[in-house]
Formats: structure tokens, C-alpha cells, sequence
């Protein structure tokens, strides 16, 4: 988490606000000493305990549980990673889907200013 907060920070010239799930990796003790370390970067925000509504992985989550074929189902983790970074590439390519993500009435509040 830690590393990937550090890329994250390199992308801005402004502090960042990052809204993260209650995942233990987010509350970590390395987590949070890391990032008081580096508190003018940026911020954690936490969601509510028990969220999913608020949180647009669980869009992007159902999004690609929805695409994947339904005929031919993978049949090994191998199957089912070559799937999902194929979901993503498309998805990279469709800004207007991951914006979308966005827009759903329960996580609007991200884009309110």
C-alpha cells in the first residue's frame, strides 16, 4: 500500500485525497506512519464500516463479473487473470464506462465539489 500511495503522490503537484474502504491494508501501522510522514501530499479519507453502495470498486467489481463470458468459463486462476486484465485493457480504452462509475447516484459524492 505504502508504494502505491508513493506513486500516487509522484502523479500530483498538489495533495492528493485518496477514498479508500476499511481494508486492513488502508489502517496498517506502516500505512499510517507513512503517511504521516508525507501529510502535505496527501489524505485518507475512510468510508463507513459496511459500504459497498459508496464505493465504486464494487461498480467496477460487478461490471466485470457481468462481462466476463458467460459460455466458456475459466477454468484456473491463469483463465481468470488473462479474463480480467483483458476487461480492464477494454475498459482502459472506454473512458466514457469508467466515468460512468461516477456518475451512479450513490457515489456522485466524489465529483461534488
Amino acid at each position: 500500500m505504502c508504494r502505491f500511495l508513493a506513486r500516487l503522490v509522484g502523479h500530483f503537484e498538489r495533495k492528493a485525497h485518496l477514498i479508500v474502504d476499511r481494508h486492513s491494508a488502508h489502517r496498517s501501522k506502516a500505512v499510517r506512519v507513512w503517511l504521516a510522514d508525507h501529510k502535505d501530499e496527501i489524505e485518507l479519507h475512510f468510508l463507513p464500516s459496511y459500504s459497498p453502495e459508496l464505493n465504486p470498486d464494487e461498480l467496477v467489481s460487478a461490471d466485470l463479473r457481468r462481462s466476463l463470458p458467460h459460455t466458456r468459463r475459466a477454468r484456473n486462476q491463469s483463465e481468470l487473470a488473462a479474463e480480467t486484465r483483458r476487461f480492464f485493457h477494454r475498459r482502459q480504452r472506454q473512458a466514457h464506462v469508467v466515468t460512468g462509475y461516477f456518475e451512479a447516484p450513490p457515489v456522485r459524492y466524489i465529483l461534488d465539489e
